[in-house]
């Protein structure tokens, strides 16, 4: 029922009695969901919350990926995946043109039709080089929703006068991503000083008194700066959909 693009398609086909009721049904159904055989697809997510399904690739096998993904395709013009292995992102490449993917965030991309760019930005800043993964992954995946991004790399609270230097530009977008690690104390640093909402994102960066990031989650849980929301340890993507949100208002 994949051959289907959409609803008008289908009650079309039947009117025409090209396809039986029982397949006009299946096909209206598939274009909700899709069971395959390891996953099941949400293809009608982007309609209620305005962003497609993304195939969250941690955990699954090479064929898991590349069955979610070039489902996705098959309904969606442009695809997002995340925590994607660079062997699920060379098999998906050789079953889909136009792919693209960045090792260092691990996302895998589809765009076959580029969303409009909105005309305010987001500005993603990294306390440090370490963080950049995750800075990456908030970075492709709010500028995939259509978010124009300014990043403002390995300016942490160490040292302190490369911030201020990019305070001027930070103040220019409309919502800041933050992304630190070890003491996480740099989204309360940069939300004392702007007037924009902040999205901290504590990352699994640090010694081993750090405990793979919940010494930042905390810390920035408790920030004195007002207007911080934090997200989960290392979850670029949830910030980049967020931030897009709050852009997008």
């Amino acid at each position: 029922m994949t051959d289907f693009v959409d609803f008008e398609q289908i009650l079309d086909a039947y009117r025409h009695q090209e396809i039986s009721l029982t397949k006009a049904t299946e096909a209206i159904q598939a274009q909700f969901s899709e069971q395959l055989a390891t996953v099941t697809v949400d293809h009608d997510r982007e309609r209620r919350t305005g962003s497609a399904e993304v195939v969250y690739g941690e955990q699954k096998t090479v064929d898991q990926t590349v069955e979610a993904f070039t489902a996705v395709a098959s309904k969606s013009k442009n695809v997002l995946g995340t925590r994607i292995s660079s062997e699920a992102a060379s098999k998906v490449a050789s079953a889909l043109e136009d792919v693209e993917y960045y090792p260092v965030s691990r996302v895998l991309q589809l765009i076959r039709d580029p969303k409009p760019q909105l005309d305010t930005s987001i500005s993603i800043v990294t306390a440090g080089t370490s963080d950049e993964g995750v800075a990456e992954e908030a970075a492709l995946t709010a500028n995939f929703q259509g978010s124009p991004v300014v990043r403002c790399r390995d300016v942490g609270v160490a040292g302190i006068h490369r911030l201020l230097k990019v305070v001027p530009q930070i103040r220019t977008c409309k919502t800041v991503v933050v992304i630190a690690g070890m003491e996480g104390a740099l989204p309360s640093v940069v939300a004392g000083l702007v007037d924009k909402p902040v999205i901290a994102v504590p990352t699994s960066v640090g010694y081993g008194a750090s405990f793979n990031g919940l010494a930042a989650l905390l810390a920035m849980l408790n920030s004195c700066a007002t207007g911080v929301s934090v997200v989960n340890i290392d979850n670029g993507f949830g910030a980049g959909i967020l931030a897009h949100r709050i852009n997008s208002l």
